[in-house]
């Protein structure tokens, strides 16, 4: 079992930048595919960033890409998602999730991780 905890969500303007943590605790967090969604009101729970367990590769939705940055540090047991130049549209409540690496990964799919978050809240003003 892995909990999981997000924070570093908040209000901030179109432009400015703000980085998510997620901090892990339980079972060894270095076998763990992660990966970061968000979901807006009214709308789906959505790809945001994934990174490999060894965080030897990532990945990235188009919307996000060159904006955002996911990484990792297994000695601290915790994820981020650095993100630059926010936009009203990245609005919305950001989960991050694990995916056991003895399990199948579709990084984009959020019905291959196991373990989320409880989110945390980015608004992004015009």
């Amino acid at each position: 079992q892995v909990h999981m905890v997000e924070s570093g969500g908040g209000l901030v303007q179109a432009g400015d930048s703000l980085r998510l943590s997620c901090a892990a605790s339980g079972r060894p967090f270095s076998p763990y595919n992660m990966g970061w969604f968000r979901q807006a009101p009214g709308k789906e729970r959505e790809f945001v960033a994934a990174v490999y367990w060894r965080a030897d590769n990532a990945y990235y939705a188009d919307s996000v890409k060159g904006r955002f940055t996911i990484s990792r540090d297994s000695a601290k047991n915790t994820v981020y998602l650095q993100m630059n130049s926010l936009i009203p549209e990245d609005t919305a409540v950001y989960y991050c999730a694990a995916n056991p690496i003895s399990t199948s990964w579709s990084p984009r799919e959020k019905e291959t991780y196991d373990y989320w978050g409880q989110g945390t809240q980015v608004t992004v003003s015009s």
